[in-house]
């Protein structure tokens, strides 16, 4: 009799068995850390925008398996992006940081995550020293090495025959970068390098300098609140109409709708524009104005694309982020539709890419925005590339 009633009571638990629900697949977390606050902080929002954009597309997954994003403000300060490292790593227990606006943040930080095989996957800061000797297989950028989108417009300026030129950034990381790449270009006379300091706004004693120089264009980077005030105050000295303005991290969807038509005729440097006629672009484009009613900028196409990258590797190691080889060859592999067209990844986890002149123009609804007028560069790879000897990650 008991032997019967222990069968009776395998026979009912088996079906119930059959139907229990599957556990949930645990999110993976991922930080994402940008700079939100401060004069460049539009920049880490609309890298943060376009990549939640691309998560929220997908349910909230990435790769097919849900995904926790952790929110962090650097503030534009290393020192606190350091300590928000720490955290991720040690009590969040992250396999992957994203985002990271600015060149001295992620500068203070890289080795960091890369020395606790934590994978670091830049939305937009690409200095010159990770793309070099410090480049590694836990890192990857999926915007632009610094120096490329100066490099193009010096190339730019010296396909115009633009013999002599000034040039001017703030005093760091990042402005020396792009300066120099744009000097790597740059055929002609540098009449002058301007530095000032990172908080200024206000560059009139600067542009009645420039404005004595007798130059044939200015070649600037200001990002941020910077970029705004610097236009501005360029345009309202009369430079604009008689001086070509030559850009990058100025002219682009988080300051144009600040500046507007003190913009026109402003030229920029950049591996990606809201007229790139490819299909994936065109539905990016589409989804984020009518998300956020606003022009994607070029920080908003990057944090995108890095939403895809990490939508392809993760589905390719069905979301088995202890596997770091193959994930590592899954993000290497960049088997996504980037919004930029054609992408893949150097011998330096950088990318081999177009690069183009973009001015501000009115675009078919009347609204100020970016128009590609050049592809002075095709399949470039950066200045540093060579530099890189790239170890395997550890299985």
């Amino acid at each position: 009799m008991l032997k019967h009633i222990r069968n009776v009571l395998a026979a009912v638990a088996l079906p119930a068995m059959a139907i229990a629900p599957v556990a949930a697949q645990e999110p993976i977390k991922i930080g994402f850390m940008a700079t939100f606050s401060g004069p460049i902080g539009a920049l880490g929002q609309d890298q943060y925008d376009g990549f939640m954009l691309a998560v929220d597309e997908r349910g909230g997954k990435l790769g097919g398996v849900p995904v926790k994003i952790i929110k962090e403000d650097d503030q534009f300060k290393p020192d606190i992006g350091a300590q928000i490292v720490t955290k991720l790593i040690e009590r969040e227990k992250v396999p992957i940081i994203t985002g990271i606006t600015a060149s001295n943040v992620v500068m203070a930080v890289a080795k960091t995550i890369t020395d606790k095989k934590v994978f670091l996957l830049s939305t937009n800061s690409g200095p010159s020293p990770l793309a070099g000797a410090n480049c590694s297989p836990y890192q990857y950028v999926v915007s632009f090495q610094g120096e490329d989108i100066a490099e193009v417009v010096g190339k730019y300026a010296t396909d115009k025959q633009f013999k002599r030129v000034v040039l001017m950034a703030p005093n760091y990381q990042g402005g020396k970068d792009l300066l120099a790449g744009f000097k790597r270009a740059y055929k002609g006379l540098i009449l002058d390098e301007i530095y000032t300091p990172l908080s200024q706004l206000d560059f009139s004693t600067e542009l009645t300098q420039v404005a004595a120089a007798k130059a044939d264009a200015v070649f600037a980077f200001y990002p941020g609140a910077m970029g705004i005030n610097f236009v501005r105050q360029y345009q309202q000295a009369g430079l604009l109409k008689t001086l070509p303005l030559l850009s990058t991290g100025i002219i682009d969807g988080t300051s144009l709708p600040a500046l507007k038509t003190a913009a026109l005729g402003a030229l920029l440097g950049m591996e990606w524009g809201p007229d790139l006629d490819n299909a994936a672009n065109k539905k990016f484009v589409e989804q984020f104005e009518r998300k956020f009613k606003r022009i994607p900028s070029n920080l908003a196409a990057q944090g995108y694309d890095g939403a895809l990258l990490l939508d392809s590797a993760i589905a390719k190691v069905k979301g088995n982020m202890a596997d770091k080889a193959a994930f590592a060859a899954a993000l290497k592999a960049a088997d996504f539709k980037s919004v930029r067209g054609k992408f893949k990844f150097n011998n330096n986890n950088f990318p081999i890419q177009d690069l183009h002149i973009f001015e501000a123009a009115n675009d078919a609804k009347g609204r100020v925005s970016m128009r590609k007028v050049a592809t002075p560069l095709v399949d470039h790879q950066d200045a540093y590339h060579t530099q890189c000897v790239m170890r395997q990650v550890e299985p």
